[in-house]
């Protein structure tokens, strides 16, 4: 079967990182090229860190670009106190050998949907929607040229992660969100909601350490850094693994389960601004526009990760 030819947009981020590892893995994917947005560290940091992730996975083949610096109505806010001060904090990785390309990504999205068959390419949005939806502003028709929207995002059921109703991603660009929501092209949106399902063990990050790779050691890293936030912060035995999540979901489908519904952003109130006010049991009369994520095979999705980490140098 022909490889789905995917686009990962991203602002690194160590679950970020390990989503993008995951997709390089995977013969099943073709990943197009990497566009980096601001959102959990600015743009100058997460741009080279999709570099570098690119090069530790040995993939200095895959295009990545810079995209948006900053929201498309307002001012930027970062995560360093989760992520650390480069957005990759625990690997100490080497600066990278290529370089960015030159294109600005929202051109280089743009232009790559213009050359595609209809619902050809399927979009990752792993961080704020930003690029995306600058994509699909100037440009609405491309959307018949997606083949599905996978992003991570948005939380009801669960709360917010940045505010008590706002999940961070959707939070930095609520505008971006409900552009992506309201594009026409299919959408499924992993929140909180699942990815608070699918918590790290001690066990899980042992058999990645275990692995002896320069990509395993490195995943390690980043991940003990990471999972240290949530684990204070919940209490939990484990941090939960956001952005892999959308990669698992395009090769493991049968992992997850959700709902059709109705996904409108927040984007006026003060108090739930950014929120994602999910219609899960449909009494709103909005028609359904997102499918909504809520459930996880929580084992597979990690034994699936640490395959596909495995085959990585």
């Amino acid at each position: 079967m022909k490889p789905r030819p995917i686009i990962i947009d991203t602002d690194p981020g160590q679950d970020d990182a390990l989503a993008i590892l995951a997709a390089l893995a995977s013969p099943d994917l073709e990943v197009l090229g990497v566009t980096a947005v601001a959102g959990n560290v600015p743009l100058d940091l997460t741009a080279p860190n999709a570099l570098k992730i690119c090069e530790l996975a040995g993939r200095t083949d895959v295009a990545v670009f810079a995209g948006c610096d900053r929201p498309l109505q307002r001012d930027l806010i970062t995560a360093e106190h989760v992520h650390g001060k480069t957005g990759i904090d625990g690997a100490d990785l080497p600066e990278p050998a290529a370089s960015l390309q030159p294109q600005h990504g929202v051109d280089w999205i743009t232009n790559t949907l213009a050359a595609a068959q209809e619902r050809e390419i399927t979009i990752c949005p792993v961080g704020p929607m930003t690029n995306l939806a600058s994509v699909l502003q100037a440009s609405p028709e491309l959307a018949m040229h997606i083949r599905e929207i996978v992003c991570m995002g948005g939380a009801f059921f669960a709360g917010g992660n940045t505010t008590p109703t706002a999940e961070f991603n959707v939070f930095v660009d609520p505008e971006a969100a409900q552009v992506v929501l309201h594009s026409g092209a299919p959408v499924t949106m992993f929140p909180l909601d699942v990815t608070h399902k699918a918590l790290m063990s001690r066990h899980w990050i042992q058999q990645v350490r275990a692995l002896g790779t320069r990509t395993s050691i490195a995943a390690v890293g980043m991940l003990e850094f990471y999972e240290r936030f949530d684990v204070d912060k919940y209490g939990t035995y484990g941090g939960p693994l956001h952005d892999p999540n959308v990669i698992a979901y395009l090769l493991r489908p049968d992992l997850y389960a959700g709902r059709h519904c109705n996904v409108e952003v927040d984007t006026r109130s003060g108090l739930t601004l950014g929120m994602t006010v999910v219609d899960f049991w449909g009494v709103s009369g909005r028609p359904a526009n997102c499918q909504y994520i809520t459930e996880v095979d929580s084992d597979g999705f990690y034994a699936l990760l640490l395959e596909l980490l495995s085959k990585l140098p």
